[in-house]
């Protein structure tokens, strides 16, 4: 007990003897905003610091209204009360001042799109089966990004159950869905969302994803879900009748900033962690993803991100599960997954945007844009071996510094694809990788990829080089607002030079050739890659050093183009992966490697994935500083040293 607390308790002198107050039993989480099936009735929440009074009014299937109660004004702004006789199942809507009709800002169902009522929700009705799950340690995710809308035909939650058990066949650990949050209309990327906490109506709403993850659970897949806290989408949005959620002092791509360091700003911060805790407890989800959290502006004493991992983790071990947050940022920042303890925010993993611009740069000869950074084979070796290629560099493009080192945090907690939603989706007709490569570099690239020390993620339909395009769509209301999206894509394109009409975002056109093309994946060169995908993700299960978290020694020749990397510790064998981004064979030097003769695992140029099968079976190194592998153009090979 320090001196400072001695004296205090003495002074005290109240016949309380000196030392801490014992601390109170923990009460489990739950959700207190919004509407709460109770015993009897429904309780109705709500902060509304815009509102002098406040009432809640029923509805029937019919849109009449049935029933109306005030709600009682409570400490801080906020309302609440409890209406006998109503229950799960009921439409409402809250009414501000005796006029404004709107949805519940913490609404949990939208039945009726983004500007009808919003529904009680009973989150205990649904039966579980999947009490055993505990969920995927990060060293053992290989994740897959999906679009729910466009996964399937169905476009539903439920559309994408069907096809689970071939993802966990395939080597696939964990989906992540882009955002479900409801959106205007039914076409959406998701990030235009404006009903936080309610599953998209047109995707099967509450009910719908639950019986995904739980079918998901059955199949051994972890599910991990896109989030947005640093904007709301342009349409249908309630947040502004109730307070301040936004504030115009910070600037973002979107219009105003989350208010989560102004005045009344608790509020605003609680709205956010409790909607990350809510996802991972009511829809038992794995992890979340945090979209673009560089504009997230805090300047408080604790950032709000810090709370919401801490949160989560919290609530993770209150669960006896393993529930992930992972960010995405584009500062190369890597306070964000250092722990608090050392000035980080205390998040899981981060998205690596540079892997990404390396492997691009390194298989195409894109160089608009923010690709103008990167130079190929020596920016992927450098991101390879230290995390971010900028890591307190000059960026031409941005003409600036950017990033800082993060030597000292693990591989493991960076998440790394040659393809995803906002790389494919962001280009101005949405071409993947297949369409921008020879048939060679596109199974390069897939190597790069899954022997990285990385956590790998999948874009849907990449393992089979889906041909479809995946392009921008929105289905908003408002004319004006469908005219200013055309004209913002269109100037977003500008600096990279891209050539050609952009598909109109407003069309039904436009998000039905965005859905997969599951006939392809039938094609004897798209067999081939899925073979090769499987194969890979096999190969990273079979051998520790190929999973995340380990660090090769990276070699490489940029103007020769190739890349080794070298696991020299690895069990039961050493292990290298060698890449060669030239256009013609390549002697790769092996100065490093043990001495003797090593045995290759698998070529992405074998015959079993549509290759000519030239690289060698075998190779015999010796203590020799000039000892090569012949590496066929375009091709990489991972080799392991024979045992004795």
């Amino acid at each position: 007990m320090s001196p400072r607390t001695r004296g205090r308790g003495a002074a005290g002198g109240a016949g309380r003897a000196p030392g801490r107050r014992p601390a109170a039993a923990a009460r489990p989480w739950a959700l207190a905003r919004g509407a709460t099936v109770v015993p009897g009735g429904v309780r109705f929440d709500v902060w509304a610091p815009r509102a002098r009074q406040l009432a809640v009014r029923i509805y029937d299937g019919h849109g009449a209204v049935v029933a109306e109660q005030p709600l009682e004004p409570g400490e801080r702004d906020t309302f609440g009360g409890t209406m006998a006789g109503v229950g799960a199942g009921a439409d409402y809507r809250f009414v501000l001042d005796g006029e404004r009709e709107t949805a519940d800002p913490v609404s949990r169902w939208q039945p009726y799109d983004v500007f009808g009522p919003s529904r009680v929700v009973d989150p205990h009705a649904f039966a579980w089966t999947d009490g055993a799950w505990r969920g995927v340690a990060r060293e053992a995710l290989v994740i897959y990004e999906l679009h729910v809308g466009t996964f399937s035909d169905a476009g539903t939650f439920d559309g994408v159950i069907p096809y689970l058990a071939g993802l966990r066949e395939l080597g696939v650990t964990a989906i992540e869905l882009m955002p479900v949050a409801e959106f205007p209309g039914g076409r959406n990327w998701g990030y235009d969302g404006v009903h936080l906490y309610a599953p998209e109506s047109s995707y099967g709403g509450p009910e719908g994803l639950r019986r995904l993850v739980d079918a998901a659970h059955a199949a051994g897949l972890a599910v991990l879900l896109d989030v947005v806290y640093n904007h709301t989408g342009p349409e249908g949005s309630v947040l502004h009748e109730f307070g301040p959620y936004f504030v115009d002092k910070y600037h973002t791509p979107w219009g105003g900033a989350a208010n989560v360091d102004d005045a009344d700003s608790d509020e605003v911060r609680r709205f956010i962690v409790d909607n990350a805790r809510y996802w991972v407890t009511e829809y038992h989800l794995d992890g979340l993803r945090l979209d673009a959290t560089d504009q997230i502006y805090d300047f408080s004493a604790r950032h709000v991100l810090e709370e919401l991992a801490s949160a989560v983790h919290a609530q993770a071990a209150a669960l006896g599960r393993r529930i992930l947050v992972t960010a995405e940022t584009a500062a190369n920042d890597p306070r964000w997954v250092r722990p608090p303890a050392r000035g980080g925010f205390g998040m899981d993993a981060q998205w690596l945007d540079d892997f990404h611009h390396g492997v691009r740069t390194a298989v195409t000869d894109e160089r608009g844009g923010y690709y103008a950074d990167f130079h190929g084979v020596g920016s992927l070796a450098k991101c390879y071996r230290d995390r971010y290629v900028y890591d307190g560099g000059y960026s031409a493009h941005l003409r600036r510094r950017r990033g800082a080192p993060a030597y000292d945090v693990p591989a493991s907690r960076f998440v790394a694809f040659i393809q995803n939603h906002d790389q494919v989706g962001n280009r101005a007709r949405g071409e993947r990788l297949v369409e921008l490569t020879s048939f060679a570099q596109l199974k390069l690239a897939a190597m790069a990829l899954l022997v990285s020390p990385f956590v790998p993620l999948l874009f849907m339909g990449e393992e089979y080089g889906e041909p479809h395009p995946f392009l921008y769509f929105v289905s908003h209301q408002s004319p004006a607002l469908v005219q200013a999206v055309r004209d913002g894509r269109r100037e977003e394109f500008r600096s990279f030079a891209w050539q050609g009409e952009i598909p109109d975002p407003a069309a039904e056109e436009t998000f039905h050739r965005s859905k997969l093309d599951r006939d392809a994946a039938h094609g004897p060169e798209h067999v081939a890659v899925r073979a090769l995908y499987a194969a890979l993700l096999r190969l990273r299960r079979e051998r520790g050093a190929l999973r995340p978290g380990t660090e090769p020694v990276v070699l490489h020749d940029a103007e020769a183009g190739w890349i080794v990397l070298l696991h020299d510790g690895a069990t039961p064998a050493p292990l290298l992966a060698a890449l060669n981004f030239a256009g013609e064979p390549r002697s790769v030097p092996l100065a490093g490697a043990p001495a003797g003769r090593w045995r290759k695992l698998l070529a992405t140029d074998d015959v079993a994935f549509a290759g000519a099968g030239a690289t060698p079976d075998h190779f015999d190194h010796t203590t020799s500083d000039d000892a090569t592998v012949t590496i066929p153009a375009h091709a990489g090979a991972v080799y392991e040293l024979e045992t004795v």
